[in-house]
């Protein structure tokens, strides 16, 4: 069982689970895993270990016996790397623009995955989209200040942040917002009774029969979903047809059915709310009030739907000046103060990412973790519930896991044997098996992964 001041004996305490049950949890091996100075592995670990115990919690409440779940850490940061192939080729996860640029006084990273940021990116820099070249953005932010270009970015509503030192990020008004605040928020927001959860049969795993409604796109919110669904949850991805999708959407549906919805449309919103009132969690990752200003708001869906568990991802977290900001991992990394750290690490001086997108990845394990420990106190004691989780608090979180001495110096794991392989909606697809071990219900992918629209809007 892990030691009472492991991490995931702190994210247990936070979300109130009852003690005893860490006794079945085993969690091999140790940091490093992967060529960083910071714990990706413990990060990666901890929040899949709490995810998967605390779905075994919720099963036991529902009858099952406890089962001891181990999560190894190797495999932990291997499934959070994100990596997959389809029919043999794995893709070049960003745009040519994406990326760090150097500005008159520092650097700036750009988001440029989504077409409408990198036409705003070029368009903010004065360069016509359909003609520019990365060598054209270059030329034109060595011209910008690195904040002026972050703050006039923001205010049209784009993707880029400056990069940061530890100690300028910590000198931010965000930046303290989020330190005053826990690694993610678990409250209750309305009464209702216990909701009477379907029977579980012999063998199920934990979260069979529960239904859960994943409104989310972009990295963190659909790992979510599948880890809902992994665990036996009947997860329902629910797309705007109007709206791209990355990649890496292949990799995440899996285990899911994929629905399409236009919120925009009476209709839409209507089979939504159908879908809705028979959900036990609704999770959605869209950019703060979005979906609110739809009427589906935690307490309008509270209010429909009495005991529904609502999950909410945000960039920056719900308090301080940037908390209506967007963002994504990469630019939160850079913003925080990790990249200029991880490049002071290697001695070159050169901002250096992080290994993986390790905030969306733990952050969508907590919002799972976030989930199963609510439905079971919803179980336990009735109300509505909702639960907050940021890439900025993860990143609070994972800086105060300590850095890895030498951690640099590691090899890049061979991803081999712990990848599996299936059909899908995309192609033969080929990405990591989970890496949590339930002792009698194993992890697994039920449903093959599908493009959105694949599944009607209904149970």
């Amino acid at each position: 069982m892990p030691s009472s001041d492991s991490p995931v004996a702190a994210l247990w305490r936070l979300a109130g689970l009852p003690g005893q049950a860490l006794d079945g949890l085993e969690l091999p091996g140790r940091d490093p895993v992967f060529p960083s100075s910071f714990a990706v592995g413990t990060a990666a670990q901890a929040s899949i270990a709490a995810a998967a115990l605390a779905a075994c919690e919720l099963g036991h409440v529902r009858g099952a016996g406890r089962q001891r779940v181990s999560v190894d850490a190797l495999h932990a940061a291997v499934e959070c790397s994100g990596w997959f192939a389809l029919d043999g080729v794995a893709p070049d996860p960003w745009d040519t623009f994406s990326g760090l640029y150097r500005c008159a006084d520092g650097h700036v990273r750009v988001h440029a995955n989504f077409a409408h940021h990198r036409d705003g990116a070029l368009r903010l820099l004065g360069l016509p989209p359909e003609t520019a070249t990365r060598a054209d953005a270059e030329r034109a932010l060595a011209g910008w200040g690195a904040l002026d270009f972050e703050t006039a970015a923001a205010g049209r509503g784009l993707v880029a942040t400056a990069l940061r030192t530890f100690a300028g990020w910590d000198a931010t008004p965000q930046a303290q917002a989020i330190a005053a605040q826990p690694v993610m928020s678990i409250e209750r927001i309305g009464d209702a009774p216990p909701l009477v959860l379907p029977p579980m049969a012999d063998g199920a795993r934990p979260l069979a029969g529960l239904r859960v409604l994943d409104l989310t796109r972009v990295l963190a919110g659909p790992v979510a979903g599948r880890a809902l669904a992994a665990l036996g949850a009947d997860t329902l991805l629910v797309n705007a047809p109007h709206l791209p999708n990355i990649e890496a959407i292949a990799d995440t549906s899996r285990g899911k059915r994929s629905a399409h919805a236009d919120l925009r449309t009476a209709e839409g919103r209507d089979a939504l709310w159908q879908a809705a009132e028979g959900a036990h969690v609704f999770s959605q990752g869209y950019r703060p009030g979005g979906l609110g200003a739809l009427g589906f708001s935690p307490q309008a869906l509270a209010g429909r739907r009495p005991g529904i568990v609502c999950v909410s991802l945000t960039a920056y977290g719900t308090q301080g000046p940037w908390a209506g900001r967007r963002g994504f991992d990469s630019l939160v990394q850079t913003a925080m103060g990790f990249n200029h750290a991880e490049g002071e690490a290697d001695g070159s001086g050169r901002p250096r990412a992080l290994p993986m997108q390790i905030l969306d990845q733990a952050s969508g394990w907590l919002m799972a973790f976030g989930a199963a420990a609510a439905l079971r106190r919803q179980q336990q004691e009735g109300g509505s519930w909702h639960v907050q989780v940021s890439l900025a608090q993860t990143g609070h979180w994972l800086r105060g896991l300590g850095r890895v001495p030498g951690g640099l110096r590691a090899a890049k794991p061979d991803f081999g044997p712990y990848l599996e392989e299936a059909d899908s909606g995309f192609g033969r697809l080929r990405a990591v098996r989970p890496s949590a071990v339930l002792e009698r219900t194993p992890a697994r992918y039920d449903r093959r992964s599908d493009p959105p629209g694949s599944s009607p809007l209904r149970w």
